[in-house]
């Protein structure tokens, strides 16, 4: 079978695990070249990397922490020296912190919206410049907490629906330059965030499992063909769309 991105060059953030490491091993199984794009983990990005490339595929780690601008400026620039072009970015790069209402500081807000908001519409504007005439896709992780709105997360769930409404609005600025941008929404995922969290054996997951009548939280093997279709020409008329996948939780 062809495979969905032959030759086309793709930058993950956040990829070194969880979510972005599945989608930067799938997008390199398509055939894309992927920028693995870390913060901190570099054994993270290295053991993604190695992976890919002993199956035959193309992938170089860059360090860059996405809520600064210089970092985000210098990733696309290595990008460029690696592989000579851009065709698709997934702003997966994010974090999460959860806080009663008495306990939002100003470094609680900041520290979500910097990474989650703001390094997302900078990273995509980055790219932007990077992707040539023919086009590209942009695809943002956001989160059912956009909508769900669950106690506790005032200011993540609001980090992730401004990056719903980011999606629909840079899709509409950027489709007349052929750069599609789409987001998807995935439920509660088994990442190493996740086991970090404390959430494995935690009352939340079970009581999200039996709210979802698939009956069972995500794998980051859930969320990645998704993000191969919203970079593939499978999608060539999807802009400007949030995909909810969360075994049927609403």
């Amino acid at each position: 079978m062809a495979q969905k991105l032959a030759g086309k060059v793709a930058v993950v953030t956040g990829a070194s695990k969880g979510i972005g490491a599945a989608i930067a091993k799938q997008f390199a199984a398509e055939g894309a070249a992927v920028v693995v794009n870390y913060a901190t983990s570099k054994e993270g990005a290295d053991r993604v990397v190695s992976e890919i490339t002993a199956k035959g595929g193309k992938a170089v780690a860059v360090q860059a922490d996405v809520a600064k601008a210089a970092d985000i400026t210098r990733l696309f620039a290595e990008t460029q020296k690696a592989f000579g072009k851009l065709d698709i970015l997934v702003n997966n790069a994010g974090i999460y912190e959860f806080s009663p209402l008495d306990s939002i500081t100003e470094k609680h807000f900041h520290k979500q919206f910097d990474l989650n908001v703001l390094g997302l519409v900078l990273a995509s504007q980055e790219a932007a410049k990077y992707i040539g005439p023919a086009g590209g896709s942009i695809i943002n992780i956001s989160s059912i907490v956009s909508f769900l709105n669950p106690p506790n997360a005032a200011v993540y769930s609001a980090t992730k629906a401004s990056v719903d409404s980011v999606t629909k609005s840079l899709a509409k600025e950027l489709g007349p330059r052929k750069i599609r941008v789409n987001a998807i929404n995935p439920g509660m995922v088994k990442t190493e965030g996740w086991r970090a969290a404390g959430l494995e054996e935690s009352e939340m997951r079970k009581q999200i499992e039996a709210q979802t009548p698939l009956g069972r939280i995500g794998d980051p093997e859930d969320i990645a063909p998704a993000a191969v279709f919203f970079a593939s020409a499978d999608s060539s008329w999807i802009s400007g769309e949030t995909l909810v996948i969360a075994g049927g939780l609403r």
